[in-house]
């Protein structure tokens, strides 16, 4: 068994009607270079079987520990059956990426069976092109993007012949469920450390509450923080430091058409663009891959705005995610992850000045980032007692969102392979994120992942918020031309 953190558990809590707390994946495959030249449910169950063993999240399940007397453990599901996660379908002709995408908002809306593990996956034929798709899906509170590209990993292959894998433990699959008992004594005894554990990591994480976003609308919170600050100094340096010692962005937060409330409904869409493109973007200017991606999304965010009359005359601020996963800590359970806030300067009409904003906005953000302790979502999630992190955690969403949103987007990039990958011998063609969206984090989700020669954006929208969700994969790559053009020719 292995107990949820408190962070992991947050992410079970976020459910509700209108909100699922799942993140998935979409891989374009070419089944022409698999054995017999076609891909088939039972090639996938073949391959997933022989691995399953490798990615703990897909055989193990949640068990709730009685009372809320601790947060969930993971077991492996003693009754498992790999044909209900694994199932395939196909599309209308002609197979287009709309009707893919319609497809795959449908499947990625429905939540979750808590009694089984947490995830599915769905192999989709009749592609044009001949082409067939492979979504799956996995629980955020089992995974974080960079342990979910792990676990992708499993079931991907360097070579078009599948690797050999060696078999798992005789007894892995032996057992069965914990008793209540058992959950409730272990349970408690955790809630005990994890306590300790927070009064140790609290007096380090206070002092920056106020950074995190939205925590300025809750009353109080920035009186808090100053005060911890305070005390902090004191016991450190002997001398008690002023508010005005602590340099602390303030950043108003646009509204947009995409933040409030969602609906339950989903739209996703799905694109390329060439890495060498926006290499030649950041080798002209000096830049990073990611500072480059921030170009194209402030930029492709300005024209949707525009063409809804809804463009904000300061600039937008979106959250980018950022891994705290430590080098040694590969192949684990949940989420290490933090957040910083950039600011999105959608407001500026010139392209070359939009993309120096764009560096300045982030490596201000950077330096903020790096100035507040990187497990201060871990800290706070852990200082909320267990029985009642549910409740608190659906109250404290709807006091920060209610005098409006602590930012306006996700804009995620995750670094992968540049090379070819197969699954069961077909070649993948892309592979296109599909994350998730909740009333507090905004309506539209933006996030990328590298591979192969190419950056693979998929965006994911409440449908009656953004129900043009394609215009703005096409403005992601008319923003990179743009820039391309600022962009002397390597030599």
């Amino acid at each position: 068994m292995k107990q949820l953190s408190s962070l992991d558990t947050q992410f079970l809590h976020v459910e509700s009607a209108t909100t699922t707390g799942h993140v998935g994946g979409v891989l374009i495959l070419d089944p022409s270079t698999a054995p017999g030249g076609r891909l088939t449910l039972e090639d996938l169950r073949a391959l997933y079987e022989a691995r399953l063993h490798l990615a703990p999240p897909l055989h193990e399940r949640l068990v709730e520990v009685p009372l809320g007397l601790g947060n969930p453990y993971w077991v492996h599901d003693p009754d498992f059956d790999l044909e209900y996660h694994l199932r395939e379908v196909a599309l209308p002709p002609p197979g287009s990426p709309e009707q893919l995408g319609e497809q795959i908002s449908r499947i990625h809306a429905r939540p979750l069976d808590r009694s089984r593990p947490l995830w599915e996956a769905y192999l989709i034929h009749s592609l044009e092109n001949e082409l067939v798709a492979l979504y799956a899906k996995v629980h955020h509170a089992a995974i974080d993007g960079f342990s979910g590209a792990e676990i992708l990993a499993t079931i991907l292959d360097v070579t078009v012949e599948p690797r050999t894998v060696d078999p798992p433990d005789a007894e892995w699959q032996t057992g069965k469920l914990p008793d209540p008992y058992t959950l409730a004594v272990r349970g408690f005894a955790s809630s005990i450390v994890q306590s300790g554990r927070a009064l140790t990591s609290l007096p380090r994480s206070l002092p920056h509450l106020a950074d995190l976003p939205g925590a300025k609308n809750l009353p109080g919170v920035r009186r808090i923080s100053d005060l911890a600050d305070s005390a902090v100094s004191l016991v450190t340096r002997g001398s008690v430091s002023s508010p005005a010692d602590k340099t602390r962005r303030d950043l108003d937060v646009p509204r947009t058409p995409f933040n409030g409330g969602i609906t339950a409904h989903r739209r996703f869409a799905y694109g390329s663009v060439p890495l060498d493109d926006v290499k030649q973007v950041k080798n002209a200017f000096g830049l990073t891959v990611n500072d480059v991606v921030m170009a194209m999304a402030t930029g492709a965010l300005r024209r949707w705005l525009l063409d809804h009359d809804a463009l904000p005359p300061i600039p937008l601020v979106s959250a980018v995610p950022v891994s705290i996963r430590a080098d040694g800590d590969k192949g684990g359970l949940g989420n290490h992850i933090s957040v910083m806030l950039a600011e999105l300067p959608t407001h500026l009409a010139d392209p070359e000045e939009r993309l120096r904003a764009v560096v300045e906005a982030m490596s201000v953000a950077k330096a903020e980032f790096e100035a507040v302790p990187a497990t201060i979502l871990s800290d706070v999630s852990a200082a909320v007692p267990t029985a009642l992190a549910g409740l608190a955690s659906r109250a404290l969403f709807r006091l920060v969102s209610v005098p409006g949103p602590p930012f306006n987007l996700f804009v995620s990039n995750i670094p992968g392979p540049q090379l070819p990958l197969y699954v069961a011998g077909a070649r993948v063609r892309g592979i296109h994120p599909v994350s998730a969206v909740t009333d507090l984090t905004g309506g539209l989700n933006i996030t990328l992942f590298s591979y192969d020669g190419r950056l693979d954006f998929g965006l994911i929208a409440c449908r009656e918020m953004v129900p043009d969700l394609w215009r703005l994969i096409d403005y992601l790559a008319e923003e990179l031309d743009e820039l391309v053009k600022l962009a002397p020719e390597p030599s």
